[in-house]
């Protein structure tokens, strides 16, 4: 605890007023507490580790100095080295934090289980950094391609929220590969808040992936996206309902989501639900459509065009005098 401050002083008798109440909101509501057992994953430490994976992945980037070629062998072995401990500490608190929130009780030999699972896990962690580099050079030239207003590939690394979105569920998605609980999630949950992207870290998705503009996008757990797809802003690759058990619980591992053939297009705000809706390879989804069914390959999906109606504004005024709505 640190020692008491000029503030805490000034309203020591606030705090006095407040903390009898506050212990007793704590110990009658046990959903926000977490006592008396491990610590989940540090969001801090998490964090560091994505950006020093984020720094192995573009290598130079996001550096404050110059990376020489001859220096990149130490530069390297420095960030996998900070990879390694951070991988290793966050695993084994997500593995420990699992076991005792299944109440499972952690003897000498599971400790040693969680000591070696996590050990294990880092180490396959490092493994998959140089897959985790090919797979988004693919993604980084599908948003240069795929956007004329890009100038150069850097200017998607450094700027765009999909590329971001993209390397962050790649990296989750490499953790929940190896079974690590909770971290995956954390991982994701901070890209969604820097992108405003949504990707649960349980999403297959193809290689040479792109999300145009992004905001708003949504991608469930079980769904499976090919290669070469195009994602705009809004769309929602989800679920359709949950199925649940004679009990009415949630039945979880089932497919709810829809999976996406290769080189598919998806226009802004297209909703696409169902665990049985298979989009096919060549389709184009265009914007706003909203799809329960499968699309054979090589169609177009496109909703009825809405009639417009126009009419005269007759409280306009003329050039920029303004008028009133409709």
């Amino acid at each position: 605890m640190q020692p008491p401050d000029d503030a805490s002083r000034t309203h020591a008798d606030a705090i006095a007023a407040a903390l009898p109440r506050l212990l007793d909101s704590v110990r009658d509501e046990s959903l926000l507490r977490h006592l008396d057992c491990a610590p989940p994953p540090s969001v801090g430490a998490v964090r560091e580790l994505v950006e020093c994976v984020r720094r192995v992945i573009f290598v130079g980037h996001f550096e404050r100095e110059p990376v020489a070629d001859h220096d990149l062998p130490d530069h390297l072995a420095a960030l996998l080295a900070r990879i390694a401990t951070l991988a290793e500490g966050e695993i084994r608190a997500a593995l420990r934090y699992a076991a005792e929130t299944d109440r499972q009780a952690i003897d000498a030999a599971g400790r040693q289980r969680i000591e070696r699972s996590a050990r294990d896990a880092a180490r396959a962690f490092l493994d998959a950094m140089a897959p985790l580099r090919e797979a988004l050079a693919h993604d980084v030239r599908a948003a240069y391609e795929g956007d004329p207003a890009a100038r150069h590939t850097d200017e998607t690394i450094l700027c765009y929220p999909g590329v971001d979105a993209v390397f962050a569920h790649r990296v989750a998605h490499a953790m929940h590969r190896l079974g690590v609980p909770l971290l995956p999630r954390i991982i994701s949950e901070q890209a969604h808040s820097r992108t405003g992207i949504d990707i649960h870290p349980g999403a297959t998705i193809g290689r040479a992936f792109f999300i145009d503009h992004g905001t708003g996008v949504v991608i469930g757990e079980t769904a499976v996206i090919g290669e070469n797809v195009k994602v705009y802003q809004g769309v929602t690759i989800g679920a359709k309902s949950f199925p649940r058990d004679e009990r009415g619980r949630f039945i979880r591992g089932v497919q709810r989501h829809p999976t996406i053939g290769d080189r598919v297009t998806i226009y802004a705000h297209a909703v696409i639900l169902g665990g049985d809706t298979v989009i096919g390879d060549d389709c184009v989804i265009s914007g706003a459509v909203f799809l329960t069914q499968s699309a054979p390959p090589g169609h177009i999906v496109r909703a009825r065009q809405p009639e417009l109606v126009l009419r005269t504004n007759r409280a306009a005024r003329g050039p920029g005098q303004g008028g009133q709505e409709p």
